[in-house]
């Protein structure tokens, strides 16, 4: 009876980590930003999506203005929130979003189908076409690298300027590799490398700068400047423009809601939605004028 009694709870603890992905509970959000349904572009949502009723949306909050908690420490805000409620509210369905608990659990979770789609200032790589797709809907070639105001770094916008340096990124992000090819073009010019220092996130990153801990950070400028603005400890020392393919959503490979997500996205572009959604966060500068989807984005 002992053994039938522990099996039984072996095989609801297994069935509790089966479902973990549909138990996810939703994470609220505020949206600075509504817009109407277009019934032409909901027709092309796929069957399971219109059955179910959402849209599962996942992203990794990390700092103003991409994706946040506001003051509550419950409700999520931001260009990621902005964007892609817009597109739900256009295709005439609800997104519902949820935390996943870092950059680096995206990708095994559109893999998995935990999540439809995931907007968390993922830039679309080669590398990371092989295992997920994407629609394109931010001009990130901006980045910046922020260090405290009383190390006096002089500014610069080469990465010749911080070899032999300790630099800081974010965990799974296009910053990290980026500054260990910068690493190999300093030693290949007869200078010391790069010392890259991987933190979990942004936040982290960013406290360590404010601490002392690490001498800078490299990030998207987007974001860096608005910790610049908010803590007065710290300013932008470093401007970097790279030729980047844009932020972008990312989806399961093949999916069936790429049609409907470009064309919403499209649609707000169009009718100038979308610009006063990246106006509202004061990132205007990086607006694209048509979103794309996989091997078009890199043309």
């Amino acid at each position: 009876m002992k053994i039938a009694k522990g099996l039984t709870l072996l095989a609801l603890a297994v069935a509790s980590i089966n479902t973990g992905f549909a138990a996810q509970v939703a994470v609220p959000t505020d949206s600075s930003l509504h817009v109407s349904v277009d019934p032409a572009l909901n027709k092309l949502l796929p069957a399971d999506i219109v059955k179910r009723g959402y849209i599962v949306a996942g992203t990794n909050p990390n700092t103003p203005p991409t994706t946040f908690f506001k003051e509550d420490n419950k409700t999520l805000a931001g260009r990621e929130i902005d964007v892609m409620n817009a597109v739900g509210e256009r295709l005439g369905i609800k997104v519902q979003w949820q935390d996943t608990g870092g950059f680096d659990n995206i990708i095994p979770g559109l893999k998995t189908g935990r999540y439809d789609v995931a907007l968390s200032n993922i830039n679309a790589t080669q590398t990371r076409l092989k295992q997920v797709d994407f629609i394109s809907y931010y001009n990130a070639s901006r980045l910046g690298i922020i260090a405290r105001k009383d190390a006096n770094i002089a500014p610069f916008t080469s990465f010749d300027a911080v070899c032999g340096k300790q630099v800081g990124a974010g965990a799974g992000t296009t910053q990290v590799g980026r500054l260990e090819e910068a690493s190999k073009a300093c030693v290949a010019a007869g200078k010391q490398p790069i010392n890259v220092a991987v933190f979990p996130d942004r936040p982290a990153g960013v406290q360590a700068v404010v601490s002392g801990r690490v001498p800078m950070f490299f990030g998207p400028y987007e974001g860096l400047i608005w910790q610049v603005s908010l803590i007065k400890a710290l300013t932008m020392s470093g401007e970097i423009s790279v030729n980047d393919a844009p932020v972008s959503v990312a989806l399961p490979k093949d999916s069936a809601l790429e049609p409907a997500v470009q064309a919403a996205l499209n649609s707000l572009i169009k009718d100038g939605s979308y610009q006063k959604i990246l106006d509202h966060w004061n990132i205007g500068y990086g607006a694209l004028k048509e979103s794309k989807r996989n091997q078009e984005i890199f043309q």
